[in-house]
């Protein structure tokens, strides 16, 4: 029998995202899982957030606790979507028991879900169950499928993030996602380790050109120094920098569709930074165009006259990988 206690998820936040063409309120809510099976993604922090091994009846015990908790701190009239997040895969049936998901499914009925899975999960058959349990037809697409792709090139999303699988793995995922009816969201990760400047700006030029035509939707996330991760201590050695605000600018100006981005962090020196003086109007401006689509925001932001942006054109040139990073 479980519980009716409650326990807090591991992070949870209103927000408010541009999906099809609408800026809809969104709830996101991050649960502490069985874990991810994968484990050893370089930047990633949430690995560690983990309930250690139990029981299966214990470990959908929890969840749902989590669950309960969610529902009874936030107004289901406050958001119309929910963007789920676990330790790995909302679809791993070791890290969210199927009894577990089927009370998400419950406790959010009616609402836009966009949950985070990794591709080796994507079963049709779970997708459609989920996606019947939350449908009431107040949405085309209720159910989103959300993979972090990170980039469409297999040798950096191996040596630099260790992500464990390919972009043939991804589009497997998608095509079978879609056609349990599911939308697809790509998440892409702009300077994982070991890149350069120049080569993370080409890196995210070229994979949103080559997601845009699969997935649904792009979301670009920009690389953090995450407490005990790989990334931290390259960082702390001196050896990694997290990217220039410029150069996530000259992404977004280029991308021939619209890309979600929001720069968490934004501005200090664990998150994507410029100098100090410039940061603050950037990391608005990005927020912004989030919501909007309106590039014109974008390049009048570009236009900003500050000395560091002759840093970075210096950065963009000549930075190469035996001598990176340049700056901190």
């Amino acid at each position: 029998m479980l519980s009716k206690s409650v326990e807090k998820p591991l992070a949870s936040w209103r927000g408010k995202d541009r999906i099809d063409g609408q800026v809809l309120d969104t709830l996101t809510v991050i649960f502490r899982s069985g874990g991810c099976s994968w484990n050893r993604c370089r930047m990633c922090g949430y690995r560690h957030e983990r309930y250690p091994d139990m029981p299966r009846d214990d470990l959908t015990d929890r969840l749902v606790r989590q669950v309960r908790w969610v529902k009874e701190n936030f107004r289901d009239e406050d958001y119309q979507v929910l963007k789920v997040f676990t330790s790995g895969s909302f679809f791993d049936p070791d890290e969210v028991p199927a009894a577990a998901r089927r009370a998400v499914a419950e406790a959010f009925r009616g609402k836009m879900v966009i949950a985070e899975t990794r591709p080796e999960y994507v079963d049709p058959d779970a997708l459609r169950e989920f996606g019947e349990e939350i449908d009431t037809g107040a949405w085309a697409t209720p159910l989103s499928v959300a993979m972090g792709l990170e980039t469409t090139n297999d040798f950096i999303r191996e040596k630099c993030i260790d992500k464990g699988f390919s972009y043939a793995d991804f589009l497997r995922a998608a095509e079978v996602a879609h056609a349990a009816g599911a939308g697809v969201k790509a998440y892409l990760l702009m300077k994982p380790p070991f890149l350069t400047e120049r080569e993370a700006r080409d890196d995210m030029v070229r994979s949103i050109k080559d997601v845009s035509s699969v997935a649904d939707s792009i979301s670009m996330n920009l690389c953090t120094v995450q407490g005990r991760t790989e990334v931290e201590r390259l960082w702390r050695q001196h050896a990694y920098r997290p990217p220039y605000l410029w150069t996530v600018l000259d992404v977004l100006i280029s991308s021939p569709v619209h890309v979600l981005c929001d720069p968490v962090g934004g501005g200090q020196v664990r998150g994507p930074h410029n100098c100090g003086n410039c940061d603050r109007s950037i990391v608005k401006g990005i927020g912004d165009y989030s919501l909007t689509g309106d590039t014109g925001l974008l390049r009048a932001l570009a236009e900003t006259d500050c000395a560091c942006k002759e840093e970075w054109e210096f950065i963009i040139d000549q930075e190469e990988p035996f001598c990176m990073p340049l700056t901190r």
